[in-house]
């Protein structure tokens, strides 16, 4: 009889659980190959790929008894990166590795039937649970630059099944991985090719130095999505403990491209058919959703009132904490989200709601059912409301604009680093994130914006949210324009780009 142990992972969210893979050898008996510990179909069918891995390297399982139990049995497995630490479990029973040494080890990687090792999801929250451990991790080679993100940690990144055998007995060295950034040369648009719509410039400012929701409404071809595309250029890069949060996100959902880390913020714009899983996570293995892939950037909806208004809703919650949390029956799995809501939408379907030439015989009807389709409580929560008018010929004839994304970047620049510094003891990024004292303490207006917030509410009929968004807007205003409290101009222009109601 023999055991060994190698160690893996399970992934609730973002959260890398330690799994011991326990093999186990009897002699005598029916020979079988048996693996327990609540595995799903992709674990289970690990059985074929280790026969074939192990075949492909001239290696036989021998005709006994063998179980595999994935410790703890009572926690969920699911994917195919159990294979790898499977196939050293064994090897390590077999007497081909030793035992002792494996189990100092968290690995995880596919394996092909030829006995290589395919790249696997989320390698970089595996590995720094295993540097927490105090372990080494084996990982497929194409992960190992993700991996040496994870800090001082031995790191076997192998391409095959066989030259991890080979290294481990000495017949062969595996390279160290390092740790790579990725080429952040995008080529972002700029905001000098927009002509006109300088109120919805000014808003976009504000929107990217207080990284506050934002919704844009304005006739076709006003120039709403030309101005989302340019916000990415408005903002800055992100700095080395915000490249690791959307690096892991990004890790679990197999979009960390050759291991790479970058310092772009993301931007996704998903289409307006998506579903509530697709949006806020879920599925079958409750993947992460957009929002969480927005993490620290903008998600961009097109369209907003084309989406499902059960989807829409799905999206207060996260808007509000910052935190996806996808319920199942035996877990909550919880998916950061704290990401920058940006949305454009036509005033109704046809679109030229404020042009009587060309808007539809259902006018303004049509307006009212469409826009009812978005409800209060979301509303609510979007900080910034614009309207985007028309451009005009004659502004279109004009020459470019003097003020491109560089100079407005510079002016985001400046006011995040004072609000980073303003709450760096209460661990908050932006004023969007400010509440409850904290907001109170640094936004509170002088005497004449008290007077003037307190009187808009009542006319404008704002709710307690609604008041303290206010709030939050005036202060990146106030940022922006250098001064040290809020007064009554901010709440001013921050009160502009508040809406009481649908429609107005």
């Amino acid at each position: 009889m023999a055991v060994a142990h190698v160690y893996t992972v399970a992934f609730e969210g973002v959260e890398a659980r330690e799994v011991d893979v326990q093999v186990h050898i009897a002699e005598g008996g029916i020979p079988k190959f048996n693996l327990v510990g609540l595995a799903d179909k992709a674990v289970g069918e690990a059985r074929e790929r280790v026969y074939a891995a192990l075949a492909a390297i001239g290696l036989a399982l021998p005709p006994v008894r063998l179980t595999v139990n994935l410790a703890p049995a009572d926690l969920p497995k699911e994917g195919s990166h159990y294979d790898l630490p499977i196939a050293i479990g064994l090897l390590a029973a077999m007497g081909i590795l030793p035992a002792s040494e494996m189990s100092n080890y968290t690995a995880l990687g596919e394996l092909s039937l030829d006995g290589k090792v395919a790249p696997v999801a989320g390698v970089l929250p595996a590995a720094l649970a295993a540097a927490e451990a105090g372990r080494g991790l084996i990982c497929p080679q194409a992960s190992g630059s993700e991996a040496a993100w994870a800090g001082d940690l031995e790191i076997l990144a192998t391409p095959s099944l066989v030259a991890l055998v080979n290294h481990i007995k000495g017949a062969q060295i595996l390279a160290v991985p390092e740790a790579k950034l990725a080429d952040d040369t995008r080529n972002v648009p700029d905001l000098k090719d927009v002509k006109g719509q300088e109120v919805a410039k000014r808003a976009l400012e504000i929107a990217a130095a207080g990284n506050h929701a934002m919704l844009m409404q304005g006739p076709p071809g006003a120039g709403k999505s030309m101005l989302a595309s340019r916000l990415p250029g408005l903002l800055p890069p992100l700095d080395a403990r915000e490249a690791l949060e959307v690096s892991m996100v990004q890790s679990l959902a197999g979009e960390l491209k050759d291991g790479r880390l970058t310092r772009i913020r993301p931007f996704r714009s998903p289409h307006h058919s998506a579903s509530m899983a697709a949006l806020v996570g879920g599925g079958l293995r409750v993947r992460p959703g957009e929002v969480s892939l927005a993490h620290l950037g903008v998600l961009f909806l097109d369209e907003l009132p084309e989406f499902a208004r059960p989807v829409l809703d799905s999206l207060r919650q996260p808007i509000e904490s910052g935190v996806a949390v996808i319920a199942r029956a035996n877990a909550h799995v919880r998916y950061p989200a704290r990401f920058q809501l940006v949305a454009a939408m036509n005033p109704c379907r046809c679109g030229h709601l404020s042009d009587p030439s060309q808007c539809c015989g259902r006018a303004p009807k049509c307006a009212q059912d469409y826009q009812s389709r978005l409800s209060g409580p979301l509303l609510d929560r979007i900080d910034i409301h614009v309207e985007v008018s028309p451009v005009s010929a004659a502004d279109l004839a004009l020459p470019p604009p003097a003020e491109g994304s560089r100079d407005v970047a510079a002016r985001v620049a400046r006011a995040r680093d004072i609000q980073r510094e303003r709450y760096a003891e209460a661990g908050l990024r932006t004023n969007a994130e400010a509440e409850g004292e904290i907001l109170d303490r640094f936004a509170s207006p002088d005497e004449p914006g008290v007077r003037l917030l307190g009187e808009a509410a009542e006319r404008m009929k704002l709710t307690a949210r609604g008041y303290h968004r206010v709030l939050r807007v005036a202060r990146t205003i106030a940022d922006l324009a250098g001064h040290e409290s809020v007064m009554r101009p901010h709440i001013a222009e921050a009160l502009s780009y508040r809406r009481s109601s649908i429609g107005n």
